[in-house]
């Protein structure tokens, strides 16, 4: 389809007026997440490239009757993006606005990607203050689902917006921020793309640091003891990989180096040597063994042994295996493999031990004789259930830069308001993007989260759960509801609503009148859930 022209839909023709402002529509597109976990076919895929641009696209959506959803990289493994209607995507609007070198406030096209704005950053000597596993996420894409780093002097990737800038509903983009519509501000931090599409982001950035780091490997319950006293203090980022079926753990530390001493050369820059598990021969000795274990998963734990001794070596202790100096926003990336389901909870810190002991204890069958044994209580079996490994373990605290008294803090924050957060990342491979066989991923979560919610945890919004809108409505209280009453204001009609929405925060109801519903979901040749929907059309 050309900039300019006509749009034909369902057998009727929409004639656009040439105001100058081009709709950059084309007709055929697939839209995947990441993973390959779900996919649909979109009836107009849309790259603006201005705010001009944005705005039109919304009032010919208002005009057509059309749901309009928005999308970056497609990391989240849900269907949150998935869409039969008109799907918006901004890596062509992708700019850094104005950037202050002294002040680190950059203004910022809301399409930028993280490694893109790594870069804008670091030449102007600045960085972002804390980043989480990967960096292919629109900026915009980050703060809506709730992206978080690891450390306890951060909380979201959002404590560091200062304001924002939303086209709504109305072909109008708003401003907002603690004091200019806080309460849209507060819903937009983490809008989970049911109110409009979000702008422009201004967001304060840090001076230039990076991370010397190292990895050690310990027993897991070395670990627990000093989870409240060293483990997550012992350095400025901190995250642990844990291997329940061999009760060990990989502890990454990681702690600042300014500027001044890498240009000093107190301090020098190294790169950490190629482990086994990101060569090239690892990645696909490893991918196929995940293959076979689709056929044989009894041999799940000896791969993940395998696997581990390769990367790490075979011996427990507190003895450096890797360590790099490495600029920010480089080291705090990881090597996500393979296609995976995930499914990632945020609970009290202090509440970690007795976590991943209960979790341990039932995904390996254990009994009150056996070492390491603790009762569990989740009421579900794990007989024959293999699962993949790691479990991430990450930490936060939104208490630090965030309130509700400073009005930025998102409604919907999964994590805890008065203390610090502790996220449990449960993955499961999809090996050449085929699930794991024997509803193994259901059963797994199934326990997982039931482990979850008696600890008193939320799920992160961008991963995989099964939770419902009154759940969530509990959880959240008088912030969910604010959140719905800033959303249906907004959006009064929908326009931004989908199946996922419906599911998870509107709960059962009459559609509203641009909302799109699901008419069926099915098993998409190339691997993963095919989703359609359809609109009520005047």
């Amino acid at each position: 389809m050309s900039d300019y022209g006509s749009i034909s839909l369902h057998g009727w023709e929409f004639v656009e007026v040439d105001d100058g402002i081009p709709f950059r529509a084309k007709t055929v597109h697939t839209h995947r997440t990441w993973a390959r976990t779900y996919s649909s076919i979109p009836e107009l895929y849309i790259q603006p490239e201005s705010l001009q641009e944005i705005e039109k696209v919304v009032n010919l959506a208002r005009k057509c009757r059309r749901r309009v959803v928005t999308v970056g990289s497609g990391h989240s493994p849900s269907d949150l993006t998935c869409t039969s209607s008109w799907l918006v995507n901004l890596d062509h609007y992708n700019k850094v606005i104005s950037l202050d070198k002294e002040t680190g406030i950059c203004v910022l096209q809301a399409g930028i990607r993280l490694f893109q704005l790594s870069e804008a950053l670091a030449q102007a000597g600045l960085a972002m203050p804390s980043l989480g596993s990967i960096n292919e996420q629109s900026i915009a894409g980050a703060i809506s689902t709730g992206t978080h780093g690891s450390s306890l002097k951060h909380g979201l990737v959002s404590e560091s917006v200062v304001a924002l800038k939303i086209t709504l509903a109305d072909g109008k983009t708003r401003s907002c921020s603690p004091t200019e519509n806080p309460e849209l501000f507060r819903a937009a931090l983490l809008s989970l793309g049911a109110l409009g599409i979000v702008t422009e982001v201004t967001f304060r950035a840090v001076p230039a640091f990076s991370l010397a780091w190292d990895q050690t490997i310990d027993s897991d319950a070395r670990i627990f003891n000093l989870w409240e006293t060293k483990l997550w203090k012992q350095a400025d980022f901190v995250r642990v990989w844990w291997f329940p079926y061999m009760r060990r753990a990989v502890i990454w530390k990681a702690d600042v180096v300014t500027k001044a001493q890498i240009e000093s050369g107190e301090i020098k820059h190294r790169e950490p040597p190629t482990n086994y598990y990101e060569s090239w021969l690892g990645y696909v000795v490893y991918h196929n063994l995940l293959a076979l274990a689709r056929w044989v998963p009894r041999i799940t734990p000896w791969i993940e042994w395998f696997v581990f001794g390769m990367t790490f070596g075979f011996g427990n202790g507190d003895k450096t295996r890797t360590s790099a100096v490495q600029p920010s926003q480089k080291a705090f990336l990881m090597n996500c493999l393979y296609s995976q389901f995930v499914n990632e909870w945020a609970i009290p810190l202090r509440k970690g031990p007795e976590a991943l002991q209960r979790l341990g204890s039932w995904l390996q069958n254990l009994k009150p004789s056996d070492p390491g044994y603790v009762e569990h209580g989740i009421p579900y079996s794990a007989k024959g259930l293999w699962v993949h490994s790691p479990v991430e373990v990450r930490v936060s605290d939104s208490t630090v830069h965030t309130s509700a008294e400073k009005g930025n803090r998102p409604f919907l924050d999964p994590s805890r308001p008065d203390e610090p957060t502790l996220y449990l990342n449960a993955l499961m491979y999809r090996p050449y993007h085929k699930d794991p066989p024997n509803r193994a991923t259901e059963r797994f979560y199934e326990g997982f989260e039931w482990l979850m919610r008696d600890l008193g945890g939320k799920p992160h919004w961008a991963k995989s759960f099964t939770v419902n809108k009154d759940e969530f409505e509990a959880w959240y209280g008088d912030d969910f509801k604010q959140f719905r009453k800033v959303r249906d204001e907004a959006d009064p009609d929908g326009m931004f609503v989908g199946p996922w929405h419906r599911r998870y925060l509107l709960g059962e109801g009459e559609p509203l009148g641009l909302e799109e519903t699901e008419v069926k979901s099915e098993l998409a040749s190339d691997g993963g859930i095919r989703f359609t929907g359809q609109q009520q059309v005047d």
